[in-house]
Formats: C-alpha cells, sequence, structure tokens
C-alpha cells in the first residue's frame, strides 16, 4: 500500500445523479473529491454531507474540458496525501436536434466530455484503484444500446461509454479492479433542461429518480457487476432491443425525437 489515503472522486457532482452519488458513497464511509465548474453548489453539498456526521468532502471547481484534467486532480491528490480507491464519471451533456443543425463547436464539446474526458480518468488512476481494491463508475445511459436520430452523437457517445466500460471491466477484473456501467432510462434532472427536452416526452413508467439511480449504481460497482440498467421496466426495453429490427428502432427513436422538437416549438 501507498500510505495515501483512499478516497473516491466523483465528476458532474453540482446536480441530478451526480449529487445523489455523492450522497451514498458518503452514507457508506467514502471520503469524497467532488469535480464540476459551480462551486457554490459543491460547496453546499458537502455542508450537507458533513452535517450528517461524514467526512466533509473536498470541493474542486474545474472544468473538466482544461488541458490535462487528470494531471491537475493528479497534482491535487499528491498534494492532500490521497489517491482514488473509486473513480465516478458522472459528467456529461446532451442536446436534442438534427446533428446537420445544432451546434457543432457545442457537439464536439459534448464529444470531449462524454468520451475523451471520460476516458481520461477511467486510465489515469488504475494503479491506485488496484492497491486500494476499488474501481470505476462511469454513467452512461439507454441511449447507449440504441441508435439515436434526433440526438445522433449523444447517443454515440454513450455507445462508446457501454462499449468502453464493458472492456475495461474485462480487462481490470484480474487486477482486482472494478468497472461498472450505470445505464439509467429517462431521469428528472437538469440534464433534460440542458438537452431540450421537455417534461412529459418519455412514459412515466421509465421515469426513475435520480436517488434510485444512483442507488443502482453504487450497489452494481460494489458487487462487481459489469452493467446495471435501474427498473425493471427498462431492463424489459434492453430486452426488447436486441431482438427487434434495427430499422425499427431508428423509426421509433426518430419520432420519438421528432415530438421533443415540436415540444420545443411550442
Amino acid at each position: 500500500m501507498s500510505g495515501l489515503r483512499p478516497i473516491t472522486v466523483i465528476t458532474g457532482a453540482s446536480a441530478g445523479i451526480g449529487v445523489e452519488l455523492a450522497r451514498i458513497f458518503a452514507r457508506n464511509g467514502h471520503e469524497l473529491v467532488l469535480v464540476a465548474r459551480r462551486q457554490d453548489r459543491l460547496e453546499s453539498l458537502a455542508d450537507e454531507i458533513a452535517a450528517t456526521g461524514k467526512i466533509r468532502p473536498r470541493v474542486l471547481a474545474l472544468d473538466l474540458l482544461d488541458k490535462d484534467i487528470a494531471g491537475k486532480l493528479k497534482a491535487f491528490f499528491a498534494a492532500e496525501g490521497m489517491e482514488p480507491q473509486y473513480v465516478v464519471n458522472n459528467a456529461g451533456f446532451g442536446l436534442v436536434g438534427q446533428a446537420s443543425s445544432l451546434d457543432r463547436n457545442e457537439q464536439l464539446e459534448m464529444i470531449a466530455l462524454n468520451i475523451r474526458v471520460l476516458t481520461e480518468l477511467s486510465l489515469a488512476f488504475t494503479d491506485s484503484l488496484e492497491r486500494h481494491r476499488g474501481g470505476i463508475l462511469n454513467v452512461g445511459s439507454m441511449a447507449g444500446f440504441l441508435p439515436g436520430p434526433g440526438m445522433a452523437v449523444y447517443y454515440a457517445t454513450k455507445a462508446y461509454v457501454l462499449s468502453f466500460s464493458e472492456a475495461l471491466h474485462s480487462e481490470l477484473k484480474p487486477r482486482g479492479i472494478r468497472v461498472t456501467v450505470l445505464c439509467p432510462g429517462p431521469v428528472p434532472t437538469e440534464f433534460a433542461a440542458r438537452a431540450g427536452i421537455k417534461a412529459g416526452l418519455a412514459p412515466g413508467i421509465l421515469t426513475q429518480s435520480a436517488e434510485s439511480v444512483a442507488a443502482a449504481g453504487y450497489d452494481g460497482l460494489m458487487g462487481g457487476h459489469r452493467t446495471v440498467v435501474p427498473g425493471l421496466a427498462n431492463k424489459v426495453v434492453m430486452v426488447l432491443v436486441r431482438i427487434v429490427p434495427r430499422r425499427w428502432l431508428l423509426k421509433l427513436v426518430d419520432s420519438r425525437q421528432s415530438r421533443r422538437r415540436s415540444a420545443q416549438r411550442t
């Protein structure tokens, strides 16, 4: 062992699923480092966790798209005498609209955050994860199982997260490192507003709370599961996705996204 304090680093911890992941990791005795851009929200969450009698999380207000973000985190951890036992890659965003019509730079930023940063942080700390018998929780989406006309780039990034995480699960398992990809369906969070998704367009039976999704992700990681799809109805959908012809799925997703675009205009 290195003698450094084992910590859990959670990105995108200022809202939604990230907040709930921080709460459940803290309840289970993990010392946290919370990373996001909005320092005020991170400080508020850290205060809330400290008020429960748990160790107050350290807060890092950083833009994850900054150059060499892993290097910056490593420098901070070294200065504080800590190293990651768990890495939770939750940060990400999506956009509704046709890829040819959406802002190109914004879509490239989506790729950078959802794919490049997640990959960088998944690979940057494997030595310390192995030392502490820890793991990686990557937050994907049910979108990763589907073609995504109307949110083409977002769906493609989540397909990467799914494929990469499942492969990493196999590669790192012999080293005692758990890798889990969490694939929720619709969750009412700020993510939907950022993406331009209005409420009421997803079947209620598929919708899960951020709290229940976070709990499923935590349990899945600790249990060493490769892939976690929260909610019985969502699990059924994933079974159907494997047997429904791809051309039908394209039509179904395209129809759903068309309704979303129509709702945006009303």
